[in-house]
């Protein structure tokens, strides 16, 4: 007999039945709605530049074209290629992939999981909204049956909350707020950055009370938490993006696609500065999708979809690891 280590997978045969079914599911969802599977690279060229996602690196071998030349990362997210689809002429489009995020592991994280993501074309955030609620409810099943759908800015949810208004409440408010819930160490840790007290609060606070027997649309961000969304032209402090929260797990990110390409880069180099504030190392940009940017995005609104927290949901389960076959504690 070989050694101690556990083989076995640690989801059980129902819930890996459970999940192929949903997996099916959605493909006839967007099949429906005549929206095209793509498949693109796991292995890409440049890394996230979100100062909060860990980006894997991948060594490929001296044999492999410029392999010692260039560094290669697994993606966080299909979203870079899938950007260089529509700039294509792809139109419609959806992907169900793996995806790699380096530093993540808990009750809902593993650093490897699965993604639906997927963008349409001439499509506004509103609607997409609409599209995002029906394919979860498809996916939950029973599990969303008798949960309303609500839609609440950023603002709104942090003053019911926390009863402080984000977009103008001093950076002494917000260590406040975190002080009440015995975070001034991570506080603290955050020093003058407002945005890591803001997601701070989001996470511990604000983000865990969210959907609540709902389906909780959250929009308007912050500004300057609008990674790749458009400002939203009624309401500059604000960005076009939106997350759902389902009893207080964030299921999904969507935003109003940024289009151009000389905002796009100096927001890179906006991430970067930050890292270098938090000692990081660089991340180089993604000169394909700046040319792509350049070339020609199309008026789109994307959206990304933690599939193995959705399954979670459906199927009751307590910790991601009851929804995967292999995570990757025992891979």
């Amino acid at each position: 007999m070989s050694g101690g280590a556990d083989w076995r997978p640690s989801a059980s045969p129902g819930v890996l039945r459970a999940r192929a079914q949903l997996l099916a599911r959605t493909r006839e969802f967007f099949a429906a709605r005549r929206v095209l599977e793509v498949d693109t690279p796991l292995v890409v060229n440049a890394p996230a530049s979100d100062v909060h996602i860990a980006s894997a690196g991948v060594t490929l071998g001296a044999a492999q074209p410029d392999a010692t030349a260039r560094p290669l990362y697994l993606h966080t997210s299909p979203e870079y290629a899938m950007k260089r689809l529509l700039a294509a002429g792809s139109g419609d489009i959806y992907q169900i992939c793996h995806v790699v995020r380096g530093d993540e592991r808990g009750r809902l994280h593993n650093p490897e999981f699965t993604l639906i993501e997927w963008y349409r074309v001439g499509m506004p955030l509103a609607a997409l909204m609409d599209e995002v609620e029906a394919l979860t409810r498809s996916l939950l099943g029973p599990a969303a049956a008798a949960r309303r759908g609500e839609r609440l800015s950023y603002a709104e949810v942090f003053r019911r909350e926390l009863g402080i208004d984000p977009l103008t409440a001093p950076d002494s408010d917000l260590a406040r707020a975190a002080a009440r819930f015995g975070l001034e160490a991570r506080a603290a840790e955050a020093g003058g950055d407002r945005d890591g007290l803001l997601e701070l609060l989001m996470a511990i606070a604000v983000g865990p009370r969210l959907g609540r027997g709902a389906l909780s649309f959250i929009h308007g961000y912050p500004a300057s938490q609008a990674a790749l969304a458009r400002l939203d032209p009624h309401d500059p402090r604000t960005a076009l993006r939106f997350e759902l929260y389902c009893e207080g797990v964030e299921l999904a990110n969507g935003f109003q696609e940024l289009q151009s390409e000389s905002e796009q880069r100096a927001r890179f180099a906006r991430d970067n500065a930050e890292r270098a504030r938090a000692g990081l190392p660089a991340a180089p940009a993604d000169e394909r999708l700046l040319a792509a940017l350049g070339a020609g995005l199309p008026e789109c609104s994307g959206v990304a979809l933690g599939f193995d927290r959705a399954l979670m949901l459906a199927v009751g389960a307590a910790h991601i690891d009851e929804v995967l076959a292999f995570p990757t504690s025992r891979a």
